[in-house]
Order: structure tokens, then sequence, then C-alpha cells
């Protein structure tokens, strides 16, 4: 094999490979036809994944060509061992067990990237000059745990409000909202002096508060009592709301004859921002401008409705601190007769953050040439007006900013490999897709389709823009970590990766809840009459004797207890649909089979059966679901050193790819690699 190949590896999380070859089909998807007819590939387009299908663990094993038992990184959350109900964050290099792929690359003198892979690549663990690394410590987007200092804002200003309020999404449920019309607007000057504290973002067990901030997170304990405890929390994200009035424009340097004045709160709600509602020649309310201060001449931001301002730069509060922040803003709605404004506030990023970039001077480098990294929307779920409105098209802007940082990249370092991710499939798939399968209370089912075909119509866009690299002699693989099943039965009260559950496990008599002088139930676990937990998402923990600090179970009965646990989940029915909920359960030692026995998994290890999965986790790689939907990852490539052959038949693995990487690079396999090359898609095998 050539040692001077070039080779981009363009991951997609959470994508299809049953939807793409469907939309493919139906010609929805031209550019990854090309990528198809001129690569290898089986007809199917299915890469077997590993399990658990979760993010952190399947991109790590992409990365190190090796199952979770060896790498390490078992889950969204590693095992606390100590403290049963505690998880500890896994997008951690320092976690992972294995070598990856790019290390080898960088220290045999390949220049190569790592754009925000969620799984072992921050902090970078080679310290190879060759070595580039952007963020990876959360799924997300680049940056997003570290340089977003002001959340996502709803304004609604009507003529009818009296009184400006404003509702953050992280006050206390007992905190009254905050009336805030005493706040004086703030110039830039004003604001340096500002001493006024940010309010601290804590982890309450709110859920949706829980997974907007877990990124933030080193270690959580979250008691699964009921579905918007973990994952049903997503359905409703919090953002904080500004009611405004919207009365006529007073003391304003330039507002024209007719304009409305109204306000918005940033800064986590220590800066008043004033907007205005213009006319046009025809005399009907169709603009919306926001400015710093009414003393301004120039808007910070000018949109008609639908509209979208981009990279709008922003002065945010942070600690007294005035910090220059990127942000978007989005007018939903604008009564044409004035009465009326709905505008979106976009996530403000701090333009100067350069934690998470390796060099650190990579950032003012690639963002000098693709401009200031943009913050991506968490609105949407059953809210369908802001799955189309705000999460689809603010996760476009975020993916196409990616494609021209990576290009930028590989122009300005002369780059040998790149491996990149982006999130906007499977972010969009956690929100909304399910109700792709109508659900009570929801739009029509339809809606939401049309939505996903969306999402993919943009993938192949995304992939197209990396097309040309084929003709520059590069090698391209198109992977993902797992697919997005939607289910059609009712989701049972375990497998939730968010935290311990608790129901099922106490309903079958192993996990006890702690009850106050009144009976009441707390929220803490009794250790002393607790013999097993369900904690992430397939894993099964025995309250062991000497192994545990509280532990009850005495070892010489472990096998017992394991044996009968396996017997009550087979046995466990759903309450509502009567069928049963677990597909496979084994011990440990058994785990080998799936690649997930050793330590950081469980005693035992379970997975759901086909249709009552969440989205993805608890779930064979194997399953499909409603709307030609499936869990399997997608495996794609073509270009230098592979034949054209779209109907390959071998079983092509998750660990598979890092090992063909090496071959078609030149160098050795990673330590600890347990995949073998694709041999059948190579022209020199």
């Amino acid at each position: 094999m050539t040692t001077n190949r070039k080779i981009m590896v363009i991951g997609l999380d959470g994508m299809d490979p049953d939807l793409t070859k469907r939309f493919v089909e139906e010609g929805k998807m031209p550019n990854v036809k090309k990528m198809i007819e001129r690569g290898a590939q089986r007809t199917d387009l299915h890469l077997l994944g590993a399990m658990p299908t979760i993010t952190p663990a399947q991109w790590t094993t992409l990365a190190c060509g090796c199952y979770p038992e060896t790498h390490g990184i078992t889950d969204f959350w590693n095992q606390d061992h100590d403290e049963l109900d505690t998880m500890v964050y896994s997008l951690d290099s320092r976690i992972c067990q294995a070598e990856q792929i790019w290390n080898v690359l960088a220290e045999n003198g390949k220049k190569t990237l790592v754009f925000h892979w969620p799984g072992s690549s921050w902090p970078p663990s080679s310290d190879s000059e060759n070595l580039y690394v952007v963020d990876g410590t959360q799924p997300a987007a680049a940056e997003y745990s570290t340089a977003n200092v002001d959340g996502e804002k709803m304004i609604i200003a009507t003529v009818d409000s009296d009184r400006l309020l404003y509702h953050p999404a992280n006050k206390d449920d007992t905190g009254a909202d905050c009336v805030i019309e005493h706040l004086e607007l703030e110039t830039q000057e004003e604001l340096s002096e500002n001493k006024s504290e940010t309010k601290s973002i804590s982890t309450p067990e709110d859920s949706g508060k829980f997974l907007l901030n877990r990124y933030k997170l080193k270690k959580v304990r979250n008691l699964f009592l009921d579905e918007n405890d973990g994952t049903g929390g997503l359905d409703a994200i919090p953002y904080d709301l500004v009611e405004s009035p919207l009365r006529s424009a007073e003391g304003w340097v330039n507002a024209p004859e007719g304009a409305k004045e109204f306000f918005i709160i940033a800064s986590n709600g220590l800066t008043k921002r004033p907007c205005l509602l213009l006319k046009n020649a025809e005399g009907i309310y169709d603009t919306v401008a926001v400015y710093q201060s009414k003393k301004d001449n120039e808007a910070l931001a000018v949109m008609k409705e639908k509209e979208i301002a981009l990279n709008v730069i922003d002065l945010v509060n942070v600690e007294g601190r005035g910090v220059q922040s990127n942000r978007s803003f989005k007018c939903l709605e604008i009564a044409p007769d004035g009465t009326k404004v709905r505008l979106y506030m976009g996530t403000a990023f701090d333009m100067a953050n350069d934690e998470r970039w390796s060099p650190k001077s990579m950032k003012q480098i690639i963002t000098s040439e693709a401009g200031p990294v943009p913050a991506f929307s968490q609105m949407g779920g059953i809210n369908y007006e802001f799955c189309k409105e705000l999460l689809n098209p603010f996760w476009e802007i975020n993916a196409k900013w990616e494609s021209q940082a990576i290009h930028a990249a590989i122009r300005q370092y002369d780059l040998d490999a790149v491996f990149s991710h982006t999130h906007f499939i499977d972010h969009q798939a956690h929100q909304y897709w399910n109700y792709a399968c109508q659900k009570s209370e929801a739009p029509d089912e339809s809606l939401y389709q049309e939505l996903i075909e969306k999402v993919y119509r943009f993938a192949d866009e995304y992939i197209g823009s990396y097309l040309h690299f084929l003709d520059e002699g590069w090698t391209l693989f198109v992977v993902s970590d797992h697919g997005i099943q939607i289910h059609d039965e009712p989701l049972p009260m375990l497998g939730d990766g968010m935290g311990c559950n608790i129901r099922v496990m106490e309903e079958l008599g192993y996990t006890v809840l702690k009850k106050d002088n009144f009976g009441n139930e707390l929220r803490e676990i009794d250790w002393s009459k607790t013999k097993a937990v369900q904690t992430r998402t397939s894993y099964i923990w025995i309250n062991l004797k000497g192994r545990q600090p509280e532990g009850i179970v005495d070892p010489k009965d472990k096998y017992i207890l394991e044996e009968k646990i396996i017997d009550d989940l087979y046995n466990y029915r759903h309450p509502i649909s009567g069928k049963r909920v677990v597909a496979i359960a084994l011990r440990n030692q058994d785990a080998a089979i799936l690649g997930l026995s050793g330590e950081e998994t469980g005693d035992i290890i379970f997975m759901n059966k086909e249709g009552c999965c969440r989205d993805h986790g608890e779930s064979l790689s194997t399953y499909k679901g409603y709307f030609g939907t499936c869990i399997s990852p997608i495996f794609l490539a073509a270009g230098s050193g592979l034949i054209q052959d779209h109907a390959v038949k071998r079983v092509i693995r998750q660990v598979d790819v890092a090992p063909t990487i090496a071959m078609l690079m030149g160098v050795r396999v990673p330590k600890n690699c347990e995949g073998a090359p694709i041999y059948q898609i190579l022209e020199d095998n």
C-alpha cells in the first residue's frame, strides 16, 4: 500500500443506512449515489455496530478498532464503582484504555486533524506536532461545553403586556420569575464595570436542565423515577422566556415615525437590549431591529419574518466582564398591524474561547477563514414549529460551518488525514424522530417524516461538500456510530442511559428507596435493603459485599442472584402492552460475545427487544423500526486504494475501520486493535 495517500473519515452521528438507501433510490441523495457508484460497500450500506449503540462508546470503537470491553468507554457515562447510583462522564480520552488510529498516523509523520470526534479524542493523547484536535468533549458541536456564555431565549412582545418579565430556564423551581423594569440599558463601557454575578448552573432534578448541562459535569447521581427523568426530558429542553410590552418608541436617536419598541433580556438576566418594530413603505409592520443601546445608530441585527440574522457580534455580561460573543437571531412572527412579535435569540459563544483547540493558534487561523463558530439550537420536541424553524436550520448552519472549517484546516496545514464528526442527524432525531410515528397530542406524523427527509437531503449536501477530494486522490469513508430507530411500542422504564433506573428493579424486588418518617418516598436508595441496581443503558450491578462500601449480597450467592435476575428480566412484561421487554440478558463473562464483559460494564448486561427501545442505546445494532428506520450504523468508502464495487458481501464491522485505515496509510494498526482490514474493498488484496 502507498504511504503518501490522504484519507478522510466523514462521521455523521446517527446516520441510518436503511433510510439513506431508500432516499438514494428515490433520487433524493445524489451525492451519496455518486459515492456509492465510485466506491465499495455492501448493497445495504450496513456497518455491523458494536454495543451498546451509544455515541462515545462507538466513536471510540471506530477510532481504536476494539470493543468497549477493551477500550473501556462503555456508555455515555461510565460507572462509579463505589457508588452504584453515580455515573462518571466518559467523553474523556484519559478514560480510554486503547490507542487511537490518529495517534498512530501523527506519530508516523502524517499531519492529522481530529475535528469534534466525541469519543476518546480530548484531551489529545499524543504530543506529536502532527496532531491537530478540536474539542470532542461532548457530541453536540464544537465548543458547546466551554464557549457558551448565554443560552437560548424566546422573546414574545405584545401590546397587551404591561410588564417586562424574564423567566430564566435555570431558575429554581420555587423561585419567582423576575420583573426587571428597573434594569438599566448597558453600553459597552458601562458593562466592563458591572460586577454582577452570573447565575450559577447546578444539576437540578428537572430532566431538561440536566440534559442541557450534562456536558459540564464530571459525576452525576440521577435516579430515574419516571420517563421525564431520562431522555424523555429532551422534549422539554428549557430556554429563557422574555415577555415584553410593545409600545411606541421613545428616547431613540434614530427611531422612524410609527416605530414600536420592545426589549430583550440577555446575559443570563443581567443585560437589557432594546429592539424596534418597523413599518415598510406601505405602512405594514414587517421588520425587527435589535440594538445594544437606544443611543446607537447601527443595529446589531435586522430581520424580517422567518429571516435569520447570522453571526451577530454581541457583548455578553459574564461575571462583570464584557465578553465579545457570536450569536444568531430569527424572527418567527410579526403581526402586520404591529400588535405582536416573536423573536428567537440563539446561544452566545465566546469568540475568544480557545480552550478546546490544540494547538490553540488553530482557532484564529480557522475562524479567520470560516467565520466564528455558530451555535446550534436545542429547541424542538413536540413543538413542530421549533423543529422546523429553529432546530433544523440552525443545525444546517453549524454543519456548513464545520465543512468550511475543515476545508480551511486542510488548506492551512496541508493535512494527510481528517477524522470529522457532525451531530445534526442524531440531535434532531432525539428531539422529534419518534413523532414520525403518530403520538397523542402531536401534529400529524407526516410533518415529522418530511423533516426527516429534509435532514437526509442536507446530509447529502454535507457529504457532497467533500466529494471533490475524490478527484484529488483522497480516500473517503462515511461512517456513523449507530442509526436511529423509531419505536412503535410503549417504552419500558428500563434501559434509559441517563441515570440509575429505579422502577422496574423496585417492582422486581431488587432496588429499595428510602422513606421519611411519614412513609413518603425519598429520592435516595436504601443500600441496606438493595440487592441490585440497573444503571446507565444496559447494565445491572449487584450490591456485593466486599466490593461495594454498603454491599449486602454475599459473594457466594452472586451467581444464584444473577440467574434469578436474568429469569425475572425475561419474564418481565410491559405494564401497558403486556409484552416482553428484554431480548437478551447475559452474565458479565458471557457478554464477551457482545464485546461487553470486563470491569466497566456490569454484572449483568441486557438489551431490550426490537420495537420498544429508545432512539438507540439499549438495543442490538441489527434492529429496525417504524418508517423504515434502523439502529445499524452506515459504511461508505471510495477513492484511492479502493476497488469500485457496491456489492461487497463481507460483514463489515466497526472494529474493522481503524485497521483498514492503517493499511491504506502504510502504518501499523493501533495497539489493542481487534478488527481486521476490509481486504475485500482494497485494490491490493
